[in-house]
């Protein structure tokens, strides 16, 4: 249902600080200046639907985002829904189930924050470091084993 081109593109959402959620997208190719959109989610098909109360917005005073506060996805699903109207009529909704996984899905991504607890061990004598650190807490992510890590060290 809805007119052809009005569906939201290119919807991403991003998790960062482990608990804020940002969501974007783009209005349809076809939407004119009057086409409003409202953003969905729930995490299990047993929850209610939680909607946007912060949305970002464009030049034409449309939808383009939301930014969600105290954000969990325990069990690594989210269902997201996009619909709306322009001047009565309704647009194409967009509606997806997404999982998330180790591997960063192309529509929802995880700023991590740098490892926790970061310690660091030298001795003169075997000229040999020993550094130690905690995974970065998480929205989402339980399994160390998901994490990779790159350490960089300079001479000073």
């Amino acid at each position: 249902a809805g007119m052809n081109g009005t569906a939201i593109e290119n919807f991403v959402c991003v998790i960062f600080n482990v608990s804020f959620m940002n969501c974007t997208w783009h209005a349809g190719r076809t939407a004119s200046g009057d086409t409003q959109y409202f953003l969905y989610w729930r995490t299990s098909q047993k929850e209610d639907f939680t909607g946007c109360q912060n949305y970002i917005k464009d030049n034409c005073g449309r939808h383009t985002g939301c930014i969600f506060q105290n954000v969990t996805i325990e069990n690594k699903r989210a269902y997201f829904l996009v619909n709306g109207s322009r001047s009565g009529q309704n647009i194409q909704p967009e509606d997806n189930w997404l999982l998330i996984n180790c591997i960063s899905n192309y529509i929802i991504v995880e700023k991590l924050t740098p490892p926790l607890n970061v310690t660091v061990n030298c001795t003169e004598t075997s000229h040999r470091c020993e550094i130690q650190w905690q995974p970065p807490r998480t929205s989402h992510v339980k399994r160390r084993a998901c994490f990779k890590y790159e350490v960089v060290i300079e001479n000073k």
